[in-house]
């Protein structure tokens, strides 16, 4: 798909899609390429390309970090109050960037099935019935089916537990379950950890590698989720996942342990 392939698929005159131009008019007038915003503000060439054909959202940050190197005036930032009733919280935008923009995405989840595998049904009842967030949320999981660029590679691993946790009704919990099964693929695993004590139970994380092998990683918590970069509160993030992989099941097991748990309790 080239550059041109994009104005067919986006509407031109969304907020978004006009805020898109107006980087793009701004980074023009800087003298700069894409590639060359993109080392200055250390966010992704692809990123900042589908920023700017209305493809993906521009987070706060993203707009802060371009209206500093364009010396706009902070115009860019301002531009954004269209999205003050956005659905994506302010402090998720930071880590929407880097998931939109890994090449690999490693998810850990004690307690429910992870945002990017739920089924909408499943979804909604998590979202309390918020359609709107319910939008972003499916929006998100476009990711993993796209076709340009690759889909990152995706390994998920959850606890037991969390195949029995009734979320909605028995039938919702049965296509969710299978809904697991069917997404795996040579690009996407789920692994089960059994019932047990294992280095797991704290909280759900996530580690998003980006172009050029840099981690980041994105951490549940009661009041808000947190990403963070710091190199070494990452690496104990890398180093705790693959703690938690040792405990879990091989993936054929894994989908056995699934299958029986849709047949056997939500049948």
């Amino acid at each position: 798909m080239n550059l041109g392939d994009w104005g067919t698929m986006v509407d031109q005159f969304t907020p978004q899609a006009i805020w898109g131009r107006e980087l793009r008019h701004y980074r023009q007038a800087a003298g700069l390429t894409q590639a060359q915003l993109a080392q200055k503000i250390h966010f992704s060439e692809g990123l900042i390309s589908g920023v700017e054909t209305g493809q993906l959202p521009a987070s706060p940050e993203f707009a802060q970090s371009c209206d500093t190197t364009l010396t706009t005036g902070g115009a860019l930032h301002r531009l954004l109050d269209w999205r003050r009733g956005q659905r994506f919280p302010l402090w998720f935008g930071k880590w929407r960037d880097k998931e939109q923009a890994a090449t690999v995405l490693r998810a850990y989840e004690p307690l429910l099935v992870p945002g990017l595998l739920q089924t909408e049904a499943y979804a909604r009842v998590v979202l309390r019935g918020d359609e709107m967030a319910l939008a972003a949320r499916m929006d998100r999981q476009a990711i993993l089916t796209r076709d340009d660029p690759e889909p990152p590679i995706f390994r998920c691993i959850m606890d037991e537990a969390v195949l029995s946790r009734p979320i909605g009704s028995p039938k919702d919990m049965r296509e969710q379950l299978d809904h697991l099964v069917s997404m795996v693929g040579p690009r996407l695993s789920v692994q089960v950890v059994p019932h047990g004590m294992h280095p797991g139970l704290l909280s759900g994380f996530v580690i998003a590698t980006l172009d050029g092998g840099t981690d980041v990683a994105y951490v549940d918590t009661a009041l808000r989720g947190l990403t963070v970069s710091e190199q070494d509160e990452v690496d104990h993030a890398v180093q705790r996942f693959e703690s938690i992989r040792t405990e879990a099941l091989p993936l054929r097991m894994s989908l056995d342990l699934i299958k029986r748990t849709a047949d056997e309790k939500w049948t």
